[in-house]
Order: structure tokens, then C-alpha cells, then sequence
């Protein structure tokens, strides 16, 4: 007996390997499933402007890492001690306008040539919602607590958020060619948007990204939301990220190939092997699983050569 309805997802046709580029953008949903690839050794970049969570907010961040356009000061602001970015996460902001600048402009340059080189690129909406300036009506990627007065707040129409990445996929094509764009819809529920407000949102959201995926050849879309929210419907899944591990696991049988999860699977042990803390002191023990650990990493090293820099950079932690 089947209990449950189980998501169909088509297999797709061009599977990543182990050693593929992959990029991630979004919200807070896209970077469980980054850190569940990053744990694989997948080669990733997760969100280099920090979380995004509307459609506008990410399209500009890609249109800004293909043209690799560096910020300038006049693109920050000051506020209680800290200058900050609108197009940025306050994981950015700091109290030196250079260091800030630095930091933006660097990882900026990072996720430039990561791109350029990517074969997957995986887009999370979080909600069509926006904030904009009340000045200019631009929309912010985060309003950095600053007063409400500051802001109006609106919702994307299906149609604003197809035109506008029209245009970014066409760049994206332009750049990359090899380029496979997946689109996703999170399933957390934005509240602040009122129960009825977060399911128009997400209407929205979903009507756009199908349109999308039908005019677009490049483009696919997972079936995230459909997981979550009607495969999964028992709570007992939103427990110890258990929804984030399965749709993790269902998005890697969909876009990779059966060696690269195989291959994904050894470096999580070595993983896991780092972060352990042992509970004892026996040196005995200790040397013991020290031993291990890096015998399993030479193994890793030789199978995987590609990973020699980050898995020596695990293993000094």
C-alpha cells in the first residue's frame, strides 16, 4: 500500500558529474541544499551576495555577475555604524567602507568566473513580495532594518517577473552556453505575508517560473514546493531538516550522474570524519582516528585529483 503521493520527476537529459560547476541562488532554501552538495564536495558557489528571497533581487544579481561590474562607494549606505549594500545580505555590511567594498567586489570576481564555467545554475524564489525605495521605487534585496517609511512594499505580477527574466536568461546564454538554469519555488512559508498573501505569492511565483521553463530550452524546474508541501505533508519531515535531505536527494537522482553521487557519498564520510569531536583523550584512540582520517583522504585525493585544494584544506581544519 502507498501512503503517500510521491513527486514524479523526469530524469534529465543532461546529468552533471562530480566535478561540474554548480551555482546556487536564492533563499534560505536553495542554501540547504547547497550546504547538502557542498558536504558532497560538489563544486559549488552558494549565494554570493547572501540570501535573496524575490525574483527581481535575484535576476539583478545575475546580471551583475555576468557583467562583473564592480561596486563603487556611492552604492553603499550608512546606518547605526555599519555601511551596508541594498543588493547584499547584512553578512556583507561591516564598519569600514573599504573592507565592506573589498569583501562585495571579491566575491563578486569569485562568482564571476565560477559561472562562466558552471553547467547548473539552481534558482530558489522565496516570494514575489518586494520592498522598494520610496525615493526611486528600486527594489531592495534587503531593507537592513532601516525605517518602514523608507519602503513600499508590493507584489510582482506574473508578468513582471517573465520579462524581466527574459532578459537575464538571454544573457545567461550569451555567457555561458553550456549553462543548465533549474528553477525552484521554497517551500518555507513566508507568515509575514499573512497564510492568504504567501499563497498568492507563491501562485505567482509558480505561473512564472512555468512560463518560463516552456519558452526557455535551457530552463527546468524541480518540483521543490511539491515536494514539501504535498509529498511530505506528515510535520515529522520538517524535524532535523529531514525535508531539505530529501529534496536533496531527489534533486541529485534528477541533474546527476549515479558516479557522482557515489562519488559524492565517499566525501561526505570524509566530512563527517572532520567535524567529529572525539570525546576522549587516549592518544592511542586519537592517532587511531587521526590515521584514518587522512588515509581516507589520500584515498579521496587519488580517485578525486580535482579536489586535492579543498579536501587538504579540510584536513588542516
Amino acid at each position: 500500500m502507498v501512503f503517500r503521493t510521491v513527486t514524479e520527476i523526469k530524469q534529465n537529459d543532461r546529468m552533471v558529474s562530480h566535478s561540474d560547476g554548480i551555482m546556487l541562488l536564492g533563499s534560505c532554501f536553495a542554501e540547504n541544499i547547497g550546504r547538502r552538495l557542498e558536504d558532497g564536495m560538489y563544486d559549488t558557489d552558494i549565494n554570493p551576495f547572501g540570501t535573496l528571497y524575490n525574483p527581481s533581487s535575484i535576476a539583478r544579481t545575475i546580471r551583475r555577475v555576468v557583467a562583473a561590474t564592480p561596486y563603487d562607494y556611492t552604492e553603499l549606505f550608512y546606518s547605526d555604524g555599519l555601511w551596508h549594500s541594498f543588493d547584499h545580505h547584512s553578512r556583507f555590511s561591516g564598519s569600514e567602507q573599504k573592507t565592506v567594498l573589498e569583501r562585495i567586489n571579491s566575491r563578486l570576481q569569485a562568482a564571476h568566473e565560477h559561472l562562466r564555467r558552471a553547467r547548473l545554475l539552481i534558482i530558489t524564489f522565496g516570494t514575489a513580495f518586494v520592498f522598494r525605495l520610496a525615493d526611486n521605487g528600486a527594489i531592495v534585496a534587503n531593507c537592513h532594518k532601516l525605517p518602514s517609511s523608507r519602503f513600499s512594499r508590493t507584489r510582482l505580477t506574473e508578468q513582471e517577473i517573465i520579462e524581466d527574466w527574459n532578459t537575464t536568461l538571454q544573457m545567461l546564454a550569451e555567457f555561458n552556453p553550456e549553462l543548465q538554469i533549474v528553477f525552484t519555488v521554497s517551500p518555507v512559508r513566508h507568515l509575514a505575508d499573512g497564510l492568504h498573501g504567501n499563497q498568492l505569492s507563491k501562485a505567482t511565483l509558480l505561473l512564472a517560473t512555468d512560463k518560463l521553463v516552456q519558452v526557455n530550452c535551457q530552463c527546468r524546474y524541480f518540483p521543490s514546493y511539491e515536494i514539501v508541501t504535498d509529498e511530505l505533508r506528515d510535520y515529522r519531515f520538517y524535524a532535523a531538516d529531514m525535508a531539505a535531505d530529501y529534496v536533496a536527494e531527489r534533486f541529485c537522482e534528477a541533474f546527476t550522474t549515479e558516479q557522482a553521487r557515489r562519488k559524492a557519498e565517499q566525501c561526505k564520510k570524509l566530512v563527517t570524519m572532520t567535524r567529529h569531536r572525539p570525546m576522549t583523550d587516549n592518544v592511542v584512540s586519537l592517532t587511531k582516528f587521526r590515521n584514518s582520517t587522512l588515509a581516507l583522504a589520500r584515498k579521496l585525493q587519488e580517485q578525486m585529483p580535482y579536489l586535492e585544494k579543498k579536501i587538504n584544506k579540510l584536513i588542516e581544519k
